[in-house]
C-alpha cells in the first residue's frame, strides 16, 4: 500500500519522530531532548507537558526533514518510556505534579511501610503476595503503582480530587494519547499496563485488591486496550490536515521486541538504553520468576496476550554518561570504547552502577554504587572499562535467570539501542553469555516496532516487514576458565554493596 507512518518514541532522555514507507524502511528521523530535573534527595521527574509539546514538535519536525506528502500518512505508532508515572487533572488536563521518572526511587518508603505495616484488613506479607502473584512484579517503587500513590500522598489537594474522581492516572503513552486526542481518548494498551503493578496479568484487568493496597481506585485507570488497536484520531495539534488514527501503542522494550521480530517463545532482547530491558518472549501461557526478574505481558494483538519473563536494569547508558559529563574521563560516548581497548585486560576494578539501588535480580533501593578491586593499575582506562563491562555483567545475570525460571536454552541475544554500537561492550556481552550476539543496522527499534505494529494493523505490513532489518553478529571468543573468573569477580563486587 502507497502511503507512510508515522513512528514516536517517547524515551527517557528525549522524543523521536519516524517516517516509514510502504516497505517499512525509516526515510528520516527527528530529535528533541527534554530536561531532567534531578533535585538534591536525588529525585529524578520530567515535565509532562514540556515531552507533550516535543512530541508535536518532532512530528512537524520529521515531515519538514523528510519532505514527505504529509496527506499521504496513513497512521501512527507510539512506543514510550513505560513506569514513568504522572497524576492529572480531568477538568484542566493539567498534571498535578511532574512525572516521576521509572529511575526515581522516591516511593521506597511508602514500599516499606505496605511490606511492613499493610494496607487496609491485610497484612504486610499479604500485601506482597497479593501483588507479586497478581502482577507478576514485586513491591517496589520503581513501578507506576507506588508511584501514583506517592503523588496522592505528597500533593495538596489530590486526595480529594481523586475521592471526587476527578483525577487521571497513567504512563506516558496514556498522558499522549489523551493530549493528542484532546482528552477523547483515555487509554493504554496491554504491555504498558503489565508494567503498572496494578494489573492482574493472568486475568486482564486491573486488580481491585492491588489498587485498593495502593489507595487507588481502578475505575479511575485508563481503558487497556490491544496493542495494535485504535487510540483515538488526531492531527498532531494541527500539524497534518486532517485526523489519522494511533494505531499501535507499546512500552518501549515491548516495542523493541516486537521490531526485532521476537514472535516465537524462547526469543530475547535486551535494549541497551540510559537503562536496560531484557526481555523473552514466554508465549501465550504465563511464567512466574522465582530468579528476580518479573512476567509481563508482551503485547495483544486480535484479542490473543502473549508474555514475556523481563529483567531492568537502572544504569547502562546511564553509565556512560556518567562516566562522561560527572568523572568527565570521555568527551564523548565514542572514546570508551578505544580506552576500555588499551586499559590492563588484568586490572580487576569492578564498577557496580547502584547509582539509585538495584533493579533486576536484585531489588535492592538501599544499594550504592561503588568500584571495587582497584589496584595500583587501575587508571581512567580501567575505570572505563569497568564502566563499559558493568552493563554486560548486569545483563548477564539476567539472562541466566531467565534460562533459569523459563527452563529453556538460549541461542542467541538480539540487542539495540545507542550502546550496541560499541564494539568492545557487544563483543565482552557475547563473550559472558558465551551465546551470539546480533546487532541490527537498525537503530531504533523501539520505535521500529510500535510502527510495524501500526502498519500490521492497517494492512500497510505484513509479517516480512521484519526481513528489512540486517544484522551484524558477535561470537563468543574469550577463555571459559577466563570468562567464570570475571563473572565470580563481578558476583563478589556486587554483594558487597548490598544492604
Amino acid at each position: 500500500m502507497a502511503g507512510y507512518i508515522l513512528g514516536i518514541d517517547q524515551s527517557t532522555q528525549g522524543t523521536k519522530a519516524m517516517i516509514f514507507d510502504g516497505a517499512g524502511k525509516m526515510l528520516g528521523r527527528f530529535d528533541l531532548p527534554h530536561r531532567q530535573i534531578v533535585n538534591e534527595k536525588g529525585w529524578v521527574s520530567h515535565d509532562p507537558e514540556e515531552i507533550f509539546a516535543n512530541t508535536v514538535k518532532v512530528v512537524e519536525g520529521v515531515i519538514g526533514k523528510t519532505g514527505i506528502d504529509k496527506n499521504l500518512i496513513k497512521g501512527a505508532g507510539i512506543s514510550n518510556q513505560r513506569e514513568t508515572a504522572l497524576v492529572w487533572d480531568k477538568q484542566t488536563g493539567r498534571p498535578l505534579a511532574p512525572a516521576i521518572v521509572w529511575q526515581c526511587s522516591r516511593a521506597a518508603e511508602l514500599c516499606s511501610r505496605l511490606e511492613e505495616n499493610g494496607s487496609g484488613q491485610m497484612s504486610g506479607e499479604e500485601c506482597r503476595a497479593a501483588v507479586k502473584n497478581t502482577t507478576g512484579i514485586p513491591m517496589s517503587p520503581y513501578f507506576p503503582a507506588a508511584k501514583w500513590s506517592w503523588i496522592l500522598e505528597n500533593t495538596p489537594g489530590a486526595k480529594e480530587k481523586a475521592a471526587a474522581g476527578e483525577l487521571c492516572f497513567g504512563t506516558i503513552d496514556t498522558w499522549l494519547v489523551y493530549c493528542l486526542t484532546g482528552g477523547k481518548s483515555y487509554k493504554t494498551d496491554y504491555s504498558n499496563a503489565s508494567r503498572t503493578q496494578a494489573f492482574d496479568i493472568v486475568n486482564l484487568c486491573w486488580s481491585p485488591e492491588v489498587c485498593g493496597i495502593f489507595g487507588i481506585d481502578p475505575k479511575a485507570l485508563a481503558e487497556v486496550c490491544d496493542s495494535d488497536s485504535c487510540f483515538g484520531m488526531s492531527d498532531f495539534n494541527g500539524v497534518l490536515d486532517r485526523e489519522i488514527p494511533i494505531h499501535g501503542v507499546m512500552g518501549d522494550s515491548h516495542g523493541a521486541l516486537f521490531g526485532q521480530g521476537c514472535l516465537k517463545k524462547g526469543m530475547i532482547k535486551t535494549t541497551y538504553g540510559t537503562g536496560s530491558s531484557i526481555m523473552m518472549n514466554i508465549g501465550e501461557e504465563p511464567v512466574f520468576s522465582t530468579h528476580g526478574v518479573v512476567t509481563s505481558l508482551a503485547w495483544s494483538r486480535n484479542g490473543k496476550a502473549e508474555y514475556v519473563l523481563e529483567g531492568n536494569i537502572n544504569y547502562t547508558g546511564a553509565v556512560i554518561t556518567w562516566l562522561k559529563d560527572d568523572m568527565k574521563l570521555v568527551s564523548s560516548p565514542s572514546e570508551t570504547e578505544e580506552l576500555a581497548g588499551l586499559a590492563n585486560k588484568e586490572d580487576t576494578a569492578y564498577l557496580v552502577p547502584a547509582f539509585t539501588g538495584l533493579g533486576a535480580p536484585y531489588w535492592n533501593s538501599k544499594a550504592k554504587a561503588s568500584i571495587v578491586g582497584i589496584t595500583r593499575t587501575t587508571g581512567r582506562a580501567e575505570v572505563v572499562k569497568a564502566g563499559l563491562e558493568c552493563i554486560a555483567y548486569q545483563i548477564t545475570d539476567i539472562v541466566k535467570a531467565m534460562g533459569e525460571d523459563a527452563k529453556l536454552a538460549i541461542g542467541e541475544l538480539r540487542v539495540d539501542g545507542g550502546p550496541t554500537r560499541n564494539a568492545y561492550l557487544m563483543q565482552f556481552q557475547s563473550d559472558m553469555l558465551g551465546i551470539p550476539v546480533q546487532v541490527p543496522d537498525a537503530e531504533e527499534l523501539s520505535g521500529i516496532g510500535a510502527s510495524y505494529m501500526a502498519g500490521l494493523a492497517l494492512g500497510m505490513y505484513d509479517e516480512k516487514v521484519f526481513e528489512t532489518i540486517g544484522r551484524s553478529r558477535f561470537e563468543p571468543s574469550m577463555d571459559e576458565k577466563v570468562k567464570d573468573k570475571k563473572y565470580a569477580g563481578w558476583l563478589d563486587a556486587v554483594h558487597s554493596v548490598l544492604r
